[in-house]
């Protein structure tokens, strides 16, 4: 898999900050090992470093990081990599999104040894109209992502924290439509952050609304998800 600029950059932020880059652990190469943990960078397809991370957990304390973009720019160049224009994408990616990859390798949640990054950031995408990308971009390529600011840092330390994406007021239990609705997310999206919940073991299936399957925290969690 290709990797962008973005990958490099990312790492290069935590340098600054006092990470040590490309440090050899075992039979890997970490991105970044700083105060003893091993901080692993994936910019995409979290599925693709599910059996890497599944191997470093056994004997180390583990980070994945996952950068989301609040503002992203559109840098359209030619097949000489010239620019021919920019603009601002539409889209803005909320906290909830990390669900859309998260759900490839939730399971991993539940080890003690295992933390989640969220990097809000701005980013700088370079595509080209050759002909060789996704249908779904109508043939555009995706030539490089680049990284222009961090705005935030959200950590998981533990799989208790990602309670904290359920809106206070979504009542108990609930369904994945409720759940849609008070988050202003799609249903899709919705049943995707159930899943991974459960998958954590931090959300129980509590019976059905007519079709629907009722949501609710488990006793043993619901202390943590109140703070």
């Amino acid at each position: 898999m290709t990797e962008y600029s973005l990958h490099a950059e990312i790492k290069e932020w935590y340098s600054a900050l006092g990470g040590e880059v490309e440090v050899k652990v075992d039979d890997f190469i970490i991105d970044v090992v700083k105060a003893g943990m091993l901080i692993e960078i994936q910019t995409r397809n979290l599925s693709a470093i599910k059996k890497k991370l599944g191997k470093l957990l056994l004997t180390n304390p583990v980070r994945l990081v996952y950068p989301l973009s609040k503002v992203k720019w559109i840098v359209y160049v030619s097949n000489s990599g010239e620019f021919v224009r920019k603009r601002r994408s539409p889209k803005r990616e909320k906290i909830f999104d990390l669900f859309v990859e998260l759900v490839h390798l939730s399971d991993l949640v539940n080890d003690k040894n295992f933390s989640f990054e969220v990097l809000f950031i701005e980013e700088e995408e370079l595509r080209c109209n050759d002909g060789k990308g996704s249908w779904r971009r109508r043939g555009i390529s995706i030539k490089d992502r680049k990284l222009l600011k961090v705005y935030e840092s959200i950590i998981f330390n533990d799989k208790t924290d990602f309670l904290k994406i359920l809106p206070k007021n979504v009542g108990m239990p609930f369904t994945n439509k409720v759940l849609a609705k008070e988050l202003g997310i799609s249903i899709r999206l919705a049943q995707k952050i159930t899943y991974c919940l459960r998958k954590m073991n931090v959300l129980i299936i509590d019976g059905k609304k007519k079709r629907e399957l009722l949501f609710k925290v488990p006793r043993k969690v619901i202390s943590k998800y109140n703070e």
